[in-house]
């Protein structure tokens, strides 16, 4: 069977960019082309707060994008409200949690946290914001909480990983057609989700 991997970070903001793209994509894939998600994860748990070359750098992606990929927005209170972190594994950990908790709710916890972090100017790096989000998505917040930095998580969040690298993976978004083990990377444009329908039409 062939398979479209999506490998992705929450707060990967070309994810962010692509997520229009991405969801026209699965409405018109080929039919009988199974879809499989997995989560790269662009930064380890970190408390130390983000040195502020870096948030400059990150705000520059940030107005790159919106010229790139126009209609894309970003609420720019968050470098003034929040305290950035440059910590992304615990969302990543989150959507597995949420996936685990409930079946489909992984992709809801991923727009959730989009969301929460784009648009809302809150920092999905803190546990309480997602421990909130969780809560919103009718997920028991306890037990969310509980699982959130579990080892078993932790070992499901680093074979993903694994398998991303595995596959050539190395940036996100990426997309892979796999068929009997063999990956051949798909085209992806942030702007036209065509490119990528087309490439996998010619590929299968």
């Amino acid at each position: 069977m062939k398979e479209l991997v999506y490998a992705h970070d929450p707060m990967c903001s070309w994810c962010w960019a692509f997520a229009p793209s991405w969801e026209k994509i699965q409405r018109e894939l080929p039919t009988g082309l199974a879809v499989r998600t997995l989560l790269g994860g662009l930064a380890p748990d970190s408390a130390e707060p983000m040195p502020e070359p870096l948030q400059q750098h990150l705000q520059g992606i940030w107005r790159q994008i919106m010229s790139h990929v126009p209609g894309t927005q970003f609420n720019f209170d968050f470098w003034t409200d929040c305290t950035p972190r440059r910590s992304t594994w615990p969302a990543c950990r989150a959507m597995i949690v949420a996936g685990q908790q409930q079946p489909g709710c992984s992709a809801r916890m991923s727009a959730a946290i989009q969301q929460a972090y784009y648009l809302d100017a809150q920092n999905p790096s803190d546990d309480s914001t997602l421990i909130a989000l969780a809560e919103s998505l009718a997920l028991d917040p306890e037990a969310f909480a509980a699982a959130l930095h579990s080892d078993d998580v932790r070992a499901e969040h680093n074979r993903q990983m694994e398998q991303c690298r595995s596959l050539g993976m190395q940036g996100f978004p990426s997309l892979a057609l796999v068929s009997d083990g063999n990956a051949q990377r798909v085209a992806l444009d942030h702007n036209n989700a065509d490119v990528t329908l087309n490439h996998l039409r010619q590929l299968i």
